[in-house]
């Protein structure tokens, strides 16, 4: 027996992989491979698939997936985080570009239930299309990456009052007062669901599930929390794809969230390829042939009136100029929700055929544009903020000021203040090392700065920003943001305003780090080998190989390592490539603490060299750097001792010191 779904998915595979293929070759995104293939294999293109309304539901399964897995990489405590762009960011952008299309519609001749209806229809974006570019770039965590996150989650909620507008737009009375009431009543009680589910429910339902050990059984429960979450959302009226957000929000909150994560997302990725597939299937082939101008007019129109709009709201939630621009371009397009909308409008009769063809191909039009769009939004970024324009523009509304660090020298500036920032910040307060932080999340700043924090807003890839830290006296910089675009902009110019500083870099991928280290980066750290590193420690650790040995081939392990990473990139040597070049000498440090045998004695008297082959290079006493010690310099209580040596000779030595402090307790 023919299933005629079967032969359609295979016929959208089939021409999926080739499209995809060529995709690949030439470098194109593979997003624009999908809408094509959806082109041609639609009803409009060589007409191969039959069963449309079919593959359209199967794109809702997408959709649904894509955002559980989006919200299972976030939690309750970031979305509260983002809370102010979500709720003014949102509702600004959403209510002026509503505005502004509303007024051109209506100029050109539209009624004003039509015009208002397309409005709203132009308002929104693709929350499927740009989270998925974002979370492939892994700037999910970026300051434009949250910004548009929390701008999408606004548009995803406010899209149900729109349907439930749309029926009066077209004449139809109903007790619209009413609904709302209702609606709002089963937010409120759908909220509640979410924050009992997150905290007590789910994670005591996945640990009764996880004990049986059986991971059918555990996969099932993850699907049914995600579907049956979104069922219930739609049930009280909201979006499947919010549903489906908050029940990976509930997943995060667990222990279990990175398991359930790796087990989705082969089903969401073929899922979503359906949903690309169906959006290209609507569009008429025919009908944009017919004037290809005036809708590439009309495209090129709804792409840069959304990202002005964007980029506006952007500003004055405080962010700068380039973080502006990055939002604007990434919500320039019109969203998937608005085909949902268009239905409505549609049956009742607010859009006439050929409006309604040209909203099609403006809406695909403008998400095939959006990979490429956004893969040259930094780039134009960085071109517009190098423009002579007002540096209270280009920083944004909360902008360092040179007074308040002016002073500062040979100290430490931190740009970025997530997890790694806070942690290089704590580090640095407690060894007393003077630094400066900066971060261009506002709300941050601001939380911060009450607690007593020495933190700037600000965006480092400025000059202006990175002088007011007083960067050419500055010792040390550490870039830890998650963008590698400002990264690389930010190594360029911090090594361009002080040759001498030394630059320390984290990424996320082996492959940023040649670039990195050519554009001046003294240290590149990447997660992917850190994680590594930090594997087989533990692995070890579990086999109850002796602490010393472990500590000795991880010191090796970084040792080979990042010197094979800088070879890499570097082909000439110079005073910053000593280690590479003596890469089995070291310097590290002891302490010697209030207790120890040590103190009263001399160098000589200790005769650490001669005993471990380590040389005491210089002491820090107090606030006081001793260079080049005597071999009669005595020992104090809490000196810093500066040793030579190779990892060996520094373990051996620091082993039987620690051994004498133990023994001395």
């Amino acid at each position: 027996m023919e299933i005629p779904l079967l032969t359609d998915i295979v016929i959208i595979f089939g021409i999926a992989i080739a499209v995809l293929f060529i995709f690949h070759r030439l470098r194109l995104p593979a997003i624009v491979g999908f809408l094509l293939t959806g082109i041609v294999a639609g009803p409009y293109g060589l007409g191969l698939i039959n069963a449309v309304h079919e593959v359209e539901i199967i794109a809702e399964i997408g959709v649904v997936l894509l955002l559980f897995t989006i919200g299972i990489e976030f939690s309750l405590e970031r979305v509260l985080q983002i809370k102010k762009t979500v709720l003014l960011g949102g509702s600004f952008q959403v209510f002026l570009t509503f505005l502004a299309t509303f007024f051109i519609a209506s100029h050109f001749g539209q009624t004003p239930g039509v015009a208002v209806f397309i409005g709203f229809l132009v308002a929104l974006s693709s929350t499927v299309i740009v989270l998925k570019l974002i979370q492939e770039r892994g700037e999910v965590d970026s300051p434009h990456g949250r910004t548009t996150l929390g701008i999408l989650i606004f548009q995803d909620i406010i899209v149900v009052p729109m349907l439930l507008i749309t029926p009066i737009l077209a004449g139809i009375t109903d007790n619209l007062g009413e609904s709302i009431i209702i609606l709002l009543a089963k937010g409120v009680g759908l909220i509640l669901l979410v924050i009992i589910s997150a905290r007590w429910i789910v994670p005591h339902v996945l640990y009764q599930i996880t004990k049986t050990r059986n991971p059918e059984l555990f996969l099932l429960s993850v699907i049914v929390i995600c579907l049956g979450i979104a069922w219930l959302t739609s049930k009280a009226g909201l979006s499947l794809a919010l549903g489906a957000f908050l029940a990976g929000l509930i997943i995060s909150e667990s222990e279990y969230s990175h398991q359930a994560l790796g087990n989705i997302l082969p089903f969401r990725d073929v899922f979503t390829t359906f949903f690309f597939v169906s959006i290209g299937m609507m569009l008429d082939i025919g009908f944009l042939f017919k004037e290809p101008l005036f809708i590439v007019l009309i495209g090129i129109t709804v792409l840069f009136l959304k990202a002005i709009i964007a980029g506006t709201v952007t500003i004055l939630l405080g962010f700068s100029l380039r973080t502006a621009i990055l939002v604007g371009l990434g919500l320039s397009q019109i969203g998937e929700f608005s085909f949902i909308l268009s239905r409505a409008g549609l049956e009742h009769g607010l859009l006439a055929g050929n409006i309604y063809q040209t909203f099609l191909a403006v809406s695909v039009l403008s998400m095939a544009a959006t990979p490429f769009i956004m893969i040259v939004a930094p780039r134009l970024a960085d071109f517009i903020t190098r423009l002579p324009l007002p540096q209270r523009l280009i920083s944004g509304f909360l902008p360092v000021t040179e007074t308040e660090i002016v002073d500062k020298k040979d100290h430490l500036i931190i740009i970025g203040y997530g997890v790694n920032g806070k942690n290089v910040a704590r580090a640095a307060r407690v060894a007393g090392i003077p630094y400066t932080i900066i971060e261009m999340n506002p709300e941050t700043v601001m939380c911060e700065r009450a607690k007593g924090e020495s933190i700037f807003y600000g965006d480092a890839t400025h000059e202006g920003v990175l002088q007011h830290t007083n960067i050419k006296e500055a010792r040390i910089v550490v870039v830890a943001i998650n963008d590698p675009t400002a990264t690389r902009r930010i190594v360029e110019l911090a090594r361009r305003l002080n040759p001498k500083v030394h630059l320390i870099v984290r990424t996320r991928y082996l492959q940023e780090m040649k670039p990195l280290y050519e554009l001046g980066a003294d240290e590149v750290i990447p997660e992917e080998f850190e994680t590594s590193v930090e594997i087989f420690t533990r692995v070890l650790t579990k086999y109850l190989i002796p602490r010393d040995e472990i500590e000795r081939l991880v010191h090796e392990v970084r040792a080979d390592g990042y010197e094979m990473f800088r070879s890499l990139s570097r082909t000439s040597a110079s005073i910053s490539d000593l280690k590479l070049q003596l890469h089995e000498v070291n310097i590290s440090t002891f302490k010697i603490p209030p207790d120890s045998p040590l103190i009263g004695k001399t160098l000589a008297q200790i005769d650490l060299r001669k005993r471990y082959g380590v040389s005491v290079v210089a002491i820090r006493r107090d606030s006081q750097i001793l260079s080049n010690p005597g071999a009669d310099m005595r020992l104090q209580a809490n000196d810093v001792l500066f040793v030579l040596g190779s990892w060996e000779q520094i373990a051996e030595a620091f082993n039987t010191i620690s051994s004498a402090n133990q023994r001395n307790k």
